[in-house]
């Protein structure tokens, strides 16, 4: 064998053992996940779902009156004990609200769900957030089971077995009823262009009114 076809050989073993590692890597780390859809958005009517739930810091909260409503939110969902998936959401969602600075707490609202609530409590949730949270309007969510199905359903978002979901962040106006969903790792500016999207219609939208109300007899 001339030393071409030996050079091409021994490469081609080197591409294989290298490619068998990844999978069995990925494999390995994702078990319990499932792969994100083809598609990487799409639109989607939700529900908010009236149940008691609670934030990281034992406080009781209705998701649409006490958060959502006339906020521009992005929403994510996380179970603390998950450590593949659910730490780069957060970390996503946690660059989100540095590019979008002042404005979380007060336009836009960022909140985190369980989806694992026999297991993460206030305190779990208050321990994990502070790994990703840097500033106030990010609340985490948790609740009793029951709660926490019904929200999860009226978002569309629920799945049987919680170790089995898809990377999902979902952006919206919480005055509407149509959302964006944005599965798999999304690119954080992507998310914070939606946003300043949101905020541009109602502000134009602001303006339309306040014209039209100038100009009534």
């Amino acid at each position: 064998m001339n030393r071409f076809a030996h050079r091409g050989l021994l490469t081609f073993c080197l591409l294989a053992t290298g490619i068998g590692q990844v999978l069995a890597h990925s494999a390995d780390e994702h078990a319990g996940h499932n792969a994100p859809p083809a598609k990487t958005q799409e639109s989607a009517q939700v529900k908010f779902a009236d149940v008691a739930l609670v934030d990281q810091n034992g406080k009781p909260v209705r998701l649409e009156k006490d958060l959502i409503s006339n906020k521009i939110v992005v929403m994510g969902f996380i179970y603390t004990s998950c450590t593949t998936v659910c730490p780069v959401v957060s970390s996503i969602m946690g660059k989100v609200q540095k590019q979008l600075g002042a404005r979380v707490g007060k336009e836009v609202q960022l909140v985190s769900i369980s989806i694992d609530p026999q297991r993460d409590d206030p305190k779990r949730l208050n321990d994990y957030a502070r790994s990703f949270q840097n500033g106030p309007g990010w609340s985490w969510l948790t609740g009793s089971q029951q709660s926490v199905t019904e929200t999860l359903k009226g978002l569309g978002t629920f799945s049987g077995d919680f170790k089995n979901h898809a990377p999902l962040i979902m952006v919206g106006d919480g005055n509407s009823r149509h959302w964006t969903r944005y599965y798999g790792f999304t690119d954080p500016t992507v998310l914070t262009r939606e946003v300043e999207k949101l905020s541009g219609q109602r502000n134009a939208h602001a303006k339309h009114t306040a014209i039209a109300m100038e100009n009534q007899p």
